[in-house]
């Protein structure tokens, strides 16, 4: 099950796809993606995320078998090193066939919207679910990202994911394996994402754990854009998305985040520990009777 820690885990991102906008074909070949995540656990990633299907903004779908033909072998391997693995798919199939490959999380950015007997596959075999809020598939998601209900973004991504989890509850699945993730980048703008960030405290009203993953998505590649108006290619915007995960490790949002999702997983255990120290110094100080601070 989930658990909870002050200090966010890490997820290491493990693209087995030739289309991921973030590092697509690098590690398409089974071989070099296991070799990745044995990189990112050495690095201090708590949870390998193995995925399939690039869900970049206008990704086409393989077929259901060349998912699997992507993700199985892969998760076999991680699994049997002793990994924690996800398995990042929307599918029944893949999920089902990715926790008898070893696999102990869903990872379903459409959080059951997609293919609905996911459900029935996380209730059956008990595995911790990471429910995103999500529309539509990625070749049209950004059709969908109009919030205009009182209350905007936030209070929309809460509802839907409300409703999502009274279909898991129904499907079977206890709170114990839910985990939900606010969706940064899917049907949403810029300035969406930014106040998703602002309000995880909203989202934790639901009472589960949170996931965010913000890692080298276009939102900060437009805040990064150059003089031009040029958006900061993706691989330029590690930077932006460490100096953002030390800011919710910090409490930005006012929630405390179970876990990021990240490429890049040294950068970003710097940033818990940095976060970490000045959270550890910041108490210190509270707790230290009267003294001068100019000492």
């Amino acid at each position: 099950m989930t658990g909870r820690s002050s200090t966010p885990l890490v997820m290491g991102v493990v693209n087995v796809t030739p289309d991921s906008f973030s590092d697509g074909g690098r590690y398409d070949d089974p071989a070099r993606a296991v070799a990745h995540g044995r990189a990112l656990l050495a690095q201090g990633a708590d949870i390998l995320d193995v995925g399939g299907e690039s869900t970049r903004p206008g990704a086409t779908r393989p077929v259901p078998a060349e998912e699997l033909d992507r993700v199985v072998p892969v998760i076999e391997a991680l699994a049997a090193d002793g990994a924690r693995v996800s398995v990042d798919t929307m599918r029944a199939e893949v999920a089902a066939r990715a926790v008898e490959a070893g696999a102990e999380i869903v990872n379903d950015v459409s959080g059951g919207l997609a293919d609905p007997e996911i459900l029935d596959v996380v209730a059956r075999t008990g595995v911790t679910y990471v429910a995103m809020h999500w529309r539509a598939h990625s070749d049209r998601m950004q059709q969908f990202a109009a919030y205009d209900e009182q209350g905007g973004v936030v209070t929309a991504v809460r509802d839907e994911l409300a409703d999502r989890v009274a279909a898991m509850r129904a499907a079977g699945v206890h709170d114990e394996q839910v985990v939900l993730d606010p969706g940064l980048g899917f049907a949403k703008l810029a300035h969406h994402n930014w106040e998703l960030l602002r309000r995880l405290d909203v989202l934790a009203e639901l009472g589960f754990p949170l996931l965010v993953g913000a890692s080298r998505k276009t939102f900060l590649g437009r805040l990064l854009e150059d003089a031009d108006g040029e958006p900061r290619p993706v691989g330029e915007r590690e930077a932006a998305g460490v100096a953002l995960s030390g800011l919710l490790a910090a409490g930005l949002g006012g929630a405390p985040v179970w876990c990021l999702r990240v490429h890049d997983v040294r950068a970003h255990r710097d940033a818990l520990a940095v976060a970490a120290q000045w959270g550890g110094a910041a108490a210190d100080r509270a707790a230290a009777p009267g003294r001068d601070s100019r000492t």
